[in-house]
């Protein structure tokens, strides 16, 4: 009975809000990092940004969304999609972020085996980027980047389930740049992330 009720919901397009994967796999003790942020002022754009994972459901399968936001402006410098939970999927977003923007003096993210790996530290060591990572079940230690998946998903992802890969990747497009030039944020006084971020840039 409740498997059939449960198959008429998700018919109607009814689900419930929850997280559906558990994406903080650890990796390596070697490359864990302590948590920088605590007695940190950010106050500047490119000063600390965030990187996170989070999953994507669609009609059919998922996706998994990389991210990285600048903590001082909320504006989102890079993101992707992708089908796997590959370290060089992260890299890859976090490459391209640089190109286009500039470097971060810091970086932070959870202990996630995507950023606890040899790739992603030495990568970092090497440009002289700062390493930080959240403490080990500490949710609010990356808040920033957590309060964006719930924006996206409570406002976007939720309302318009994607059948597929490419309207998935259209739809966050769209999303994101209203999310960067448009919307404006109570966190930041009501400002739009596009102006904080080019004020200093």
């Amino acid at each position: 009975m409740k498997s059939g009720y449960e198959g008429c919901l998700r018919l109607m397009g009814i689900m419930a809000r929850y997280p559906q994967r558990n994406l903080s796999k650890l990796g390596k003790a070697e490359y864990i990092k302590p948590y920088l942020l605590r007695n940190i002022k950010v106050e500047t754009p490119n000063q600390v940004w965030a990187i996170d994972i989070t999953y994507i459901a669609m009609a059919k399968g998922f996706m998994y969304l990389t991210a990285i936001i600048d903590i001082h402006s909320r504006f989102v410098v890079g993101w992707a999609l992708h089908n796997t939970l590959e370290a060089d999927n992260c890299l890859q977003v976090l490459q391209i972020a640089i190109e286009t923007y500039g470097k971060p003096k810091l970086v932070n993210s959870d202990q996630g085996s995507q950023f606890t790996c040899a790739k992603w530290v030495n990568y970092l060591q090497k440009e002289k980027i700062g390493i930080s990572m959240d403490g080990k079940g500490r949710a609010l230690d990356n808040v920033f980047i957590e309060r964006f998946w719930r924006t996206l998903k409570q406002d976007y992802v939720y309302m318009h389930p994607a059948t597929n890969g490419t309207e998935l990747f259209k739809g966050l497009r769209t999303f994101i740049h209203y999310y960067n030039n448009k919307k404006t944020h109570q966190g930041i006084e009501r400002k739009r992330p596009i102006d904080l971020y080019q004020q200093a840039a």
